[in-house]
């Protein structure tokens, strides 16, 4: 026997003494195993949204303009989502008349961020 094993060899002697109680009751049925929410349930189709690439009267600068939303949206509604995408893409950006405007060239993180909010994007593939 190597060092190791002696020492644990004497731990099964120590713990023989304790008095552990009997063990707790099973539960009476069997609950179903809980599906996690963020895989399972998709999020509801808000509608489709166009984006376009812009440069034009912008001093060179590349603004992605998000368009063409559903006229149910409202304008708090839009303004809610501009600032939850400037959060999420780490970018300046605003509502102007029911349009979003973010600056800089990311398209591929808005199109993720508006497909998991429940939009169908069309646009800048």
């Amino acid at each position: 026997m190597n060092p190791q094993q002696q020492g644990l060899a004497g731990l099964g002697q120590a713990l023989s003494g304790l008095d552990l109680g009997p063990l707790p009751p099973a539960p009476a049925t069997p609950s179903a195993p809980a599906r996690p929410a963020a895989e399972t349930a998709k999020p509801k189709n808000l509608g489709r949204v166009v984006l376009r690439r812009e440069t034009a009267h912008r001093g060179g600068r590349t603004v992605i303009v998000i368009h063409d939303f559903p006229t149910s949206l409202t304008k708090p509604a839009m303004e809610d989502l501009a600032r939850d995408l400037r959060h999420a893409i780490g970018t300046g950006g605003t509502v102007r008349e029911r349009t979003i405007e973010m600056q800089g060239d990311q398209p591929g993180k808005i199109r993720a961020f508006l497909e998991k909010a429940g939009f169908q994007v069309a646009g800048l593939a």
